[in-house]
């Protein structure tokens, strides 16, 4: 165990050094099937509910505001009733608010700044010393969550650790990514960098069927505790 911590603070060095990448891990997609898939790169930040916005009017200073997204993902300003602002990014909103305010205004010119952040967490789970709810600060990787959350047991199957992903689609994005291969340095690349809301579940044992599986664990963990959010029919 202690070998395997050592190996871990070696990795999470070199992975420091070289950066994030685009990794390759295996995919399991809705219909069961396995494909061979390019991890996406950092996505733009997406507000969420109780975060505190900055809404700044370049020429018309008296509609600036600093509000907080409500529970139901809404805002709402001067002139405008209310705006859906959770699961858009600044950018987004900048053009809505734009649009909405273009009946009113001859030149709105607005700036949307995220102020302060309420729901950057992802959850972990399994063979851990201490599952639960890991805080993101910045940009975050799998190997340093689980290092969040303890390190792994001696029981824990580091080659197939999975990655429950919240994508916006009906039902999540499954990534099962080899930690082996990251902490021998065989393929760094597998450490991959987390999104809000991730899952990381570091299994006992292999798991046949994948999909099958993280139906079965999100019944029994709905709702998660750090609010995610999650579906199933």
């Amino acid at each position: 165990m202690r070998l395997a911590i050592m190996k871990i603070m070696v990795v999470f060095f070199v992975c420091t050094l070289l950066g994030a990448c685009g990794p390759a891990v295996k995919y399991y997609s809705a219909n069961g099937l396995m494909k061979a898939r390019t991890a996406e790169p950092l996505q733009e930040y997406r507000i969420q509910p109780g975060d505190q916005l900055d809404i700044k009017f370049f020429y018309n200073p008296e509609l600036n505001e600093q509000i907080i997204v409500r529970p139901d993902g809404k805002i709402s300003l001067q002139l405008v009733t209310e705006l859906m602002a959770a699961g858009t990014t600044p950018g987004q909103l900048t053009e809505q608010l734009k649009n909405a305010y273009g009946v009113e205004l001859k030149r709105p010119e607005v700036a949307v700044i995220v102020r302060t952040f309420n729901d950057q967490r992802v959850y972990v789970d399994g063979e851990v010393l201490r599952p639960g709810v890991v805080t993101l600060p910045g940009p975050m990787t799998v190997l340093q969550s689980i290092a969040q959350a303890g390190g792994m047991k001696e029981t824990a199957r580091y080659s197939e650790v999975i990655v429950i992903r919240k994508n916006g689609q009906e039902k999540p994005a499954t990534l099962v990514v080899d930690l082996e291969q990251a902490i021998d340095g065989t393929d760094l690349q597998q450490d991959i960098r987390l999104m809000p809301h991730d899952i990381v579940f570091v299994p006992r044992s292999r798991i046949s069927n994948v999909n099958v599986w993280v139906d079965q664990y999100i019944r029994r963990n709905v709702p998660i505790p750090v609010g995610l959010g999650y579906g199933i029919d």
